[in-house]
């Protein structure tokens, strides 16, 4: 049955697609925006054309996990046998030494220096007689770390790290998501993992996932193919920039410009990917809520592998990055054969000095960076692109909470706009739960049953997000 409604849905991201395919599958009309020159939003996959072939290089690291056994059929069913399996292996790089991660109390006794095994040893003994706070919505994250991990563990693993991806002390920064993204329960776990016979309440994460053959983007390119097919229309390259509303206060009208003019898309419905606080200011709010920016260092190298890591989390703060990734571990084909690549993950605010810097400059900068790590940058080949992703992290310090419910509460009065997504909701997600934000909202649309609020808390659950997948 075919409706002669017509859904805009901004945004051609995890979310934004998964919507517009609930939709057309059920008969509605559906038209998308998106600013960029491509689908998948942050979950794109760019190429770049070296001396010795093609490489791949994603917008960070992605890998497909879910608990949802429907949208992985979904998944397999769209990548058919270019969907692979992978196997994660993490590190931390801190100090010259090399720890696994999630962290491990043998790898911790076997590579730590002594002062560092001492002072993790009184904490343990301190915690034994503390007690956790339990409000994590009004605990910093160095607090919640420090009251289960302690002092000791909090300098080294997670203050500089943390204070570097964010960009502000992890003192001011809400600890309300940090249950969501660290597996291990707290340091009595940690030397509970030791004791013969005993089990542990680590809530481990998935080693294995899936992964699409030719990068992570593939997932997105092949998916809006399809709904091209399906009769779709997807209009890249156009910023949305305004909105029109009737007398009833319901959008009428989505205003972007598209090869420089200004168009009208008339609508019935709205679900919108954009970032929070942009909706906010297009419909005459100022929500106060920032992202966090990343700036990417892709560079082809002269050798088969760099090392066994999918990635390497860079704690020291000198170095410039957060994350070193080597694409060829997640799917082989991200770079041509015998050649491998890197990418450098790099913290920024949209406009500083990291993300103006000339790319020679920063080149030479990672170059410095490696070579600390003990990866030799003469191995480079000397090409290089960057990337960026201006809203990659919602800035969840500790005022977010109120100042998002002030926002999610001003665009409530619009009735036919529902938000969803990661920056749609503010939220630190994966990609499967922006697939299914993304969902939620067209059945909202389909049945005319309001989720708005649903979907902005959907898989809030206070326990660590990526445990095994069902994939």
């Amino acid at each position: 049955m075919t409706s002669e409604k017509h859904i805009a849905v901004l945004g051609a991201g995890p979310a934004g697609l998964m919507a517009a395919w609930e939709l057309v599958e059920a008969g509605y009309q559906v038209t998308i925006l998106d600013r960029d020159d491509h689908v998948g939003g942050m979950c794109a996959t760019q190429t770049f054309k070296g001396q010795h072939g093609e490489y791949r290089f994603d917008f960070g690291g992605h890998r497909f996990i879910t608990k949802n056994p429907k949208l992985l059929a979904f998944v397999d069913e769209l990548m058919g046998d270019e969907l692979l399996y992978a196997q994660r292996k993490s590190v931390i790089r801190y100090r010259g030494r090399i720890y696994q991660y999630p962290l491990a109390m043998l790898d911790l006794i076997k590579n730590a220096p002594l002062p560092l095994l001492i002072g993790g040893a009184v904490d343990l003994g301190k915690q034994l007689f503390k007690a956790k706070p339990q409000d994590q919505s009004t605990v910093s994250f160095a607090e919640w770390i420090e009251s289960r991990f302690g002092t000791t563990l909090y300098k080294h693993f997670f203050e500089g790290y943390t204070a570097k991806l964010w960009g502000i002390d992890p003192a001011f920064l809400s600890g309300d998501w940090a249950s969501q993204r660290i597996s291990l329960m707290d340091l009595k776990d940690v030397a509970r993992r030791l004791l013969p016979g005993r089990r542990s309440s680590v809530r481990t994460y998935a080693r294995q996932y899936r992964y699409p053959k030719w990068g992570f983007g593939q997932l997105y390119t092949r998916l809006a193919e399809e709904l091209e097919k399906k009769g779709v229309k997807i209009v890249l390259n156009s910023d949305v920039c305004g909105l029109a509303f009737d007398a009833n206060n319901r959008i009428e009208a989505v205003e972007y410009r598209h090869q420089g003019e200004v168009n009208a898309l008339s609508c019935d419905e709205v679900i919108s990917t954009l970032p929070l606080p942009l909706m906010c200011q297009l419909t005459g709010f100022d929500s106060g809520l920032e992202f966090r920016s990343l700036r990417f260092m892709n560079m082809p190298m002269e050798t088969e592998n760099i090392s066994d890591n999918t990635w390497q989390y860079l704690s020291d703060p000198e170095i410039l990055g957060t994350r070193l990734q080597e694409p060829k571990r997640r799917s082989f084909y991200m770079a041509p054969e015998g050649r491998s690549s890197v990418m450098i993950e790099i913290p920024c605010n949209k406009g500083d000095e990291v993300w103006t810097m000339e790319g020679d400059s920063l080149q030479q900068r990672v170059f410095r960076d490696l070579e600390s790590l003990g990866v030799d940058s003469k191995l480079a080949t000397g090409e290089y692109f960057t990337s960026y992703t201006e809203h990659a992290y919602p800035l969840m310090d500790m005022t977010y909470q109120v100042k998002r419910e002030k926002a999610i509460t001003h665009l409530s009065q619009f009735d036919n706009l529902i938000m969803t997504g990661r920056q749609g909701t503010f939220r630190y997600i994966f990609t499967d739960t922006a697939m299914e934000m993304g969902m939620m909202a067209a059945q909202s649309v389909i049945d005319g049953k309001d989720r708005r609020r649903e979907i902005f808390d959907f898989r809030n659950e206070k326990t660590v997000i990526e445990v095994q997948s069902v994939a």
